[in-house]
């Protein structure tokens, strides 16, 4: 993705994903691509809570990865750790170690090129509430 986006919804697979910036630390263990498994991205993000973490994350990064605090959740940190990691082991996100916090994308190129068209309708989900 480039740069901010908004809610008026422009299709994620159109957008091409932020550049990795140099000096990246590895990420954190993760499915190769091609291990990606349908029901396993659909059962990460069968959580309303996951779903929100990763449709602010297409919808309005800024920048290539985020802390947890950026998301303004109010849950224990044991909490989102938890979904994070469930985020990450199914392949939805990619996180990385920086210090003592851990940053998340999404990994909209290989998402879009297993799930055409997933990442769209997570980006047109409206949250309960609204968002």
């Amino acid at each position: 993705m480039t740069g901010r986006r908004t809610t008026d919804v422009q299709s994620v697979t159109e957008t091409e994903a932020l550049p990795e910036p140099p000096g990246l630390p590895d990420p954190l263990p993760e499915p190769a691509a091609a291990d990606l498994r349908l029901e396993t991205v659909l059962g990460a993000l069968s959580d309303p809570l996951r779903l929100r973490i990763v449709r602010k994350l297409l919808l309005e990064s800024e920048e290539f990865d985020h802390t947890c605090g950026w998301f303004g959740l109010d849950r224990p940190k044991s909490s989102l750790t938890h979904h994070f990691r469930a985020l990450r082991e199914a392949g939805v996100t990619r996180q990385r170690q920086y210090g003592l916090e851990r940053r998340s994308h999404v990994r909209v190129a290989d998402l879009n090129d297993r799930f055409p068209g997933l990442l769209d309708l997570v980006a047109a989900w409206t949250p309960p509430g609204g968002d």
